[in-house]
């Protein structure tokens, strides 16, 4: 366990910092160089756009105090990272969703040759305690993207879907939207804590001329299957066309 007081954060707005810092326990400086150079381990929680500024305020204090390095920049390589804070630093590269608001996220790590066994080791300690993590090979990223990062969003919309298709039959929306992700936040845990695979899961519900496969037929004639397999290498294309 870390204290909140061994956490040094920095933002470009006093006000925000110093917010935080009295909400949570941690302690804000003024500068990213300051928090840079009082670092073991480096957390870039910075948007891909403001990364080169950034970098440039604290590339000094990193090759003095030559923390391990952690980005969380979507679209920045490994190799994008080495450039921008120099050769010789340890950097992991990590994409988390947005589950993590609430410890149930799902994050993606990779790092570079020069990082240890224990620099992962503390990465996924780190990110553990939002949620569960995954070693996903950098050129998988765009992947991981799409099946976790945009995902909860497909998620949300097939809830809303459920519940919308509810209302028509005359329940109340409130009513069919908790239901329909109560089913969801169960069938996701079922999944995970079964032997079975998805389809055998899917044969334990259907039973014969019953309700469940008339609609799965129903899905499956609106190519179901085939339109999520589609939204994945849609978002995988376009992970990849801004990576560039």
């Amino acid at each position: 366990m870390v204290a909140a007081s061994d956490i040094v954060v920095s933002s470009a707005t006093a006000s925000k910092r110093e917010a935080f810092a009295a909400q949570t326990g941690v302690r804000a400086l003024e500068s990213n160089a300051a928090v840079a150079a009082s670092a073991d381990v480096l957390v870039l929680a910075v948007k891909p756009q403001m990364f080169k500024l950034v970098t440039s305020e604290i590339r000094d204090e990193v090759a003095k105090s030559q923390p391990l390095v952690i980005s969380i920049a979507a679209g920045l390589s490994l190799e994008d990272l080495a450039g921008l804070l120099g050769e010789g630093k340890r950097i992991a590269r990590v994409m988390p969703n947005v589950n993590s608001k609430i410890g149930q996220g799902m994050s993606g790590v990779c790092a570079n040759s020069l990082a240890t066994e224990a620099d992962l080791a503390t990465v996924n300690t780190v990110f553990e305690s939002i949620g569960e993590v995954a070693q996903v090979p950098e050129a998988q990223f765009s992947a991981f993207t799409a099946i976790a990062g945009s995902s909860p969003a497909w998620a949300f919309l097939f809830i809303d879907a459920l519940a919308r298709g509810a209302v028509a039959a005359g329940m109340p929306k409130a009513v069919a939207t908790k239901i329909a992700a109560q089913a969801v936040l169960g069938s996701a845990a079922l999944v995970k804590e079964s032997d079975a695979s998805p389809w055998d899961l899917i044969d334990q519900v259907c039973s014969p001329g019953g309700t469940t496969v008339a609609g799965l037929l129903s899905l499956e004639s609106n190519a179901f299957l085939s339109t999520v397999a589609d939204a994945v290498a849609a978002t995988i294309k376009r992970d990849q066309e801004l990576t560039a």
